[in-house]
């Protein structure tokens, strides 16, 4: 496995032990960020790598202008491995790790509005002989960034083929409050699997087809797509 493109072109990245993960072949990833590119979604993003294995494709983005990226996975073997990769690029600095379960990570993640509803929810404060009046309370940038109230702006999705389709929906939903309306998720199937059943906060606006792997674009549902219109889909490549 390597890097394909960018800053970072040709670095050999180190794979986990063990036959669970499955990396995205060069063609894919090849085309893939061409797509990506030409969304203009990768400069200065802000990326999530969901069941990142090596973390190829959140390092490719990296490498590709991307600012920094979250990488979740549950086998502490590909944390280890993103951890020496991200350190072999020198980006470890911007890069953070996670292993645990995609559901649990994002269970753990609150979105941005409800961060800031609770920041500007009043706090009251009573003194001796006077009733309680609000307090006001100043919020610093580094309280939206400790990992709580992140908007991501590019996602990578790549669960295990086997997953079932109402799990892929499921980290699909709760993965909906952590998106803006550019943000961009890219969902990893396989090409005989059925195409992932959206929650009802996105949709998906391209698909392409490599053979054995399909892509699907996801975006978050704008007011003008309530229509139903369907969804760009290219030919098989």
């Amino acid at each position: 496995m390597r890097i394909i493109a960018g800053a970072f072109k040709g670095s050999r990245l180190v794979a986990p032990g063990g036959s669970n993960t499955r990396p995205t072949s060069d063609r894919v990833k090849e085309s893939l960020f061409s797509m990506l590119d030409g969304y203009g979604v990768l400069q200065a993003a802000n990326v999530l790598d969901l069941f990142a294995g090596s973390g190829g494709l959140g390092l490719e983005a990296m490498s590709r202008g991307a600012a920094e990226a979250d990488f979740v996975d549950s086998a502490s073997a590909s944390a280890r491995a993103v951890e020496a990769n991200a350190q072999k690029l020198g980006i470890d600095h911007s890069t953070r790790i996670h292993s645990a379960d995609v559901v649990s990570f994002l269970s753990s993640q609150r979105a941005p509005r409800q961060v800031m509803a609770e920041a500007q929810a009043p706090v009251y404060q009573a003194s001796e002989g006077h009733a309680a009046e609000p307090v006001e309370v100043l919020e610093t940038r580094s309280d939206l960034d400790d990992g709580e109230g992140r908007i991501f702006d590019l996602v990578f999705m790549d669960p295990p083929y086997p997953m079932g389709e109402d799990a892929v929906t499921q980290i699909l939903g709760r993965l909906a409050g952590l998106l803006d309306m550019e943000s961009i998720v890219v969902v990893e199937r396989a090409s005989r699997a059925p195409e992932p059943t959206m929650p009802a906060a996105l949709e998906v606006f391209r698909s392409k087809t490599f053979g054995e792997t399909a892509l699907y674009f996801v975006q978050l549902r704008g007011e003008a797509d309530e229509s139903g219109d369907a969804a760009e889909a290219d030919e098989p490549a």
